[in-house]
């Protein structure tokens, strides 16, 4: 099978292996990010919005069955439009991964939400991307981006960022028997070096500076009518059991 792109890689052994834990942690991280409009951009071919509930949901990418065509560098979004915006193995395939990011953090509103998953230069399949630097096959031309250094990039830009999930331990054989034998080494790579799976997602939440939610001031208006509630009988006084009005 000639692999030519992402989406081609995704359809071997191996891709299906990551493809089963990234959905998975899409289908939680979505699922509970409420608003309006969220958008995934890049792999169109594969549904990581699904777990979410906003009204409007779409897919933009540079090509494939997207609602939205363009280029993750220049998004065609007005400012502070979206609620929730997915990049899935965008930043690692990009020529300007950081340009990527201004846009995300343009087009989202405040307290918006990005969950990126991305390959780990710091495990097996970053070695086997070093390993195989000049062949040009997805997914190991792509620049591995580590975590801590995305979490730094969101970090300038304010966003707060979540913990981090990792998955994927397994060496980066390409038999679907080899990746079925090694599977026991996920649940030992969770408990043993979780930062160490060949794949991650992370979350950041857009934060501005000085914004507060603006609530009705129960306590003010309870002191105030307490205040106003004696107004009304000062001018009353009452002689001889006749009540009169000064």
């Amino acid at each position: 099978m000639s692999i030519l792109s992402l989406s081609d890689w995704l359809e071997t052994p191996q891709g299906q292996y990551l493809l089963q834990w990234e959905s998975a942690r899409f289908d939680v991280l979505v699922a509970d990010i409420f608003g309006y409009n969220a958008v995934q951009i890049g792999l169109p071919e594969h549904e990581f919005l699904r777990g979410n509930r906003m009204p409007f949901r779409f897919r933009c990418a540079r090509l494939g069955e997207a609602e939205v065509m363009s280029n993750a560098e220049a998004l065609p979004f007005a400012t502070a439009t979206l609620d929730l915006v997915l990049l899935p193995h965008v930043l690692e395939f990009s020529p300007n991964p950081h340009q990527v990011l201004r846009e995300v953090e343009r087009v989202l509103v405040p307290e918006g939400h990005a969950i990126i998953s991305g390959f780990n230069p710091l495990s097996l399949w970053g070695v086997r991307r070093l390993l195989a630097r000049d062949d040009g096959a997805f997914p190991w031309r792509g620049q591995y981006l580590s975590v801590r250094r995305t979490k730094d990039w969101l970090a300038l830009l304010g966003f707060e960022t979540q913990s981090g999930s990792f998955g994927c331990y397994a060496p980066a054989v390409t038999s679907g028997k080899w990746l079925e034998r090694w599977r026991f080494i996920d649940k030992a790579g969770d408990r043993w070096w979780p930062i160490f799976g060949g794949t991650y997602i992370i979350q950041g939440i857009k934060r501005v500076q000085g914004m507060r939610l603006i609530t009705p001031n129960w306590r003010d208006r309870r002191a105030a009518a307490k205040r106003l509630s004696p107004v009304a009988q000062r001018g009353r006084q009452v002689t001889g059991g006749v009540q009169k009005t000064k």
